[in-house]
């Protein structure tokens, strides 16, 4: 026991040391908000603290909420949001969670063999995509974080039959299904691992599993209803990844690659996967299937593999689009999404150390994880790193407009002098010019938002405006001045090639 708790305990340190090395990096190379959804989760949370109409509301529907809640105790100070530090720290710290957690699972179903868990650990926690996403505030870390504490007791549940353990599963299914929807689609298989390997408590511990890890899915149809009316709103409202999809295809864009084709949905996230993990952890992957198949490991594999043929599945309905560069239309998006299958590729390659004789065991997990580091060592720059690429290509011209009109607007705004914009990629402009959000009146400030969009007369009353040009609230302001309303002038126009033009209204 004594010897656990020392491995336990140099693991911890050691993920807490790379995890927050690499956050330190990150932050400091300037790349901690590079994705627009990194932004917009900061963002989000940060409304909830800071906005005319702080609050529960402001948590908004197609996201789930978890994330945005552990930013919370960070996001209240100012240094930190405008850094993106205080999403980047709770991401980092559930990716701690995330290896503590495989590490502690594959040691039980190896047998107390560190080795097998260290080979696992190391193919997990060193791969540099992981650790990009791991220092910024984005949503993978959380729900790898609370899917590994999930297989972990699972694994305790059929080793010890305790009850503590169905629940400490249920608890970690409901934080899985609240930071990521994945996490709804593993209920019901855990429900059944509960019942093939429950004995006579079976029903008992399946009926309890499922009971807690059912709350998350149903408090956030409850809550959609609450808000917007409709407990679907998250899956079929405007803001959904549905309709955006289906306004894409009114105006002509192209199918997404893999919409009801399944040979592209494969061929392109096993590309993403490709691209994500390294070609050497693939191809340790394939060759230790064999080693958990003939230790009969095979629960931590088929419950690891559930994320990757979710997002397969997806991707066949239409709903998530990925684009790689090494396939048409040779770009990138959601390239991410492929750090889904990194714990199934981590456990099935610690099958390969299982093959080996027990004093050889420590050199073969040591060369496995050289082997899958090689190359990110010998090509150790960002532009390798499939998701650091894909943040830093899509956000060139957000990141110039952003900074152009940060500027512009950061001297001549005074405090109380209000601005009107929309909550969207705008939000980073005050963030950014260290504008407090309650500053500004936007569309998640209901009733006052509708209220100055129909009668600008009677209830805009905002000094300044944050516009896209030809959006709501540009056509409102210019709506107002021609009319009986406050009137408004055009102070700055932001032009950057290839991106909408942003405009700064001044009120007369």
């Amino acid at each position: 026991m004594r010897k656990l708790w020392l491995e336990l305990a140099l693991v911890f340190v050691s993920l807490a040391a790379i995890g927050g090395l690499a956050a330190w990096y990150v932050n400091h190379s300037g790349w901690t908000l590079f994705y627009g959804d990194a932004e917009a989760h900061l963002d989000i949370a940060r409304r909830t603290v800071d906005s005319r109409k702080p609050g529960y509301d402001q948590l908004g529907t197609v996201w789930l909420p978890l994330p945005h809640l552990l930013m919370l105790p960070f996001v209240r100070n100012n240094r930190l949001w405008q850094s993106g530090l205080a999403g980047a720290i709770p991401s980092s710290a559930c990716f701690v969670c995330a290896g503590m957690f495989l590490y502690a699972a594959i040691r039980r179903c190896a047998a107390g063999a560190s080795a097998v868990a260290l080979t696992a650990l190391g193919l997990f926690a060193l791969n540099p995509n992981l650790l990009y996403l791991e220092a910024v505030p984005m949503t993978e870390s959380v729900v790898l974080a609370a899917l590994m504490a999930l297989l972990y007791f699972t694994v305790l549940f059929r080793q010890t039959q305790s009850f503590a353990s169905v629940i400490g599963a249920g608890v970690a299914c409901l934080a899985a299904s609240l930071a990521r929807y994945e996490g709804w689609v593993v209920i019901p298989f855990v429900a059944i691992y509960f019942l093939m390997v429950g004995g006579k408590r079976r029903w008992d511990a399946a009926v309890v599993f499922a009971t807690i890890a059912a709350l998350g899915p149903l408090y956030w149809l409850g809550h959609n209803w609450w808000i917007y009316s409709n407990p679907l709103e998250f899956y079929n409202g405007p803001y959904s990844a549905m309709s955006i999809y289906r306004r894409a295809l009114a105006q002509n864009i192209a199918p997404y690659r893999g919409d009801h084709d399944w040979p592209a949905a494969a061929l392109y996230y096993s590309t993403a996967v490709r691209l994500c993990a390294g070609w050497t952890t693939v191809a340790i992957a394939i060759a230790g299937l064999a080693g958990v198949i003939l230790k009969r490991m095979l629960w931590p594999v088929f419950f690891a593999a559930i994320p990757p043929l979710f997002y397969v599945w997806s991707m066949h309905s239409g709903g998530t689009p990925i684009f790689v560069p090494t396939l048409w239309p040779f770009s990138y998006y959601n390239t991410r999404y492929a750090l889904a299958a990194l714990p199934l590729l981590a456990i099935a390659g610690s099958g390969l150390v299982l093959l080996t004789p027990q004093r050889w065991r420590t050199w073969i997990a040591a060369a496995l994880i050289m082997l899958a580091a090689a190359p990110w060592l010998i090509r150790p720059q960002p532009s390798d790193w499939v998701t650091w690429k894909e943040s830093q290509v899509n956000s060139i011209t957000r990141r110039a407009w952003t900074q152009a009109a940060a500027s512009s607007l950061a001297g001549p705004y005074h405090s109380g002098q209000g601005i009107i914009t929309s909550f969207s990629d705008l939000t980073g402009i005050l963030r950014q010019a260290g504008i407090p959000l309650r500053e500004a009146l936007h569309d998640g400030d209901e009733p006052a938002w509708m209220a100055a969009m129909t009668r600008p007369d009677l209830f805009l009353h905002e000094e300044w405006a944050l516009t896209v040009a030809g959006d709501a609230v540009a056509t409102t302001i210019q709506r107002s001045s021609l009319k009986t309303g406050p009137r408004y002038h055009l102070v700055q126009t932001v032009k950057v090639k290839g991106a909408p033009v942003i405009e700064i209204y001044k009120r007369d």
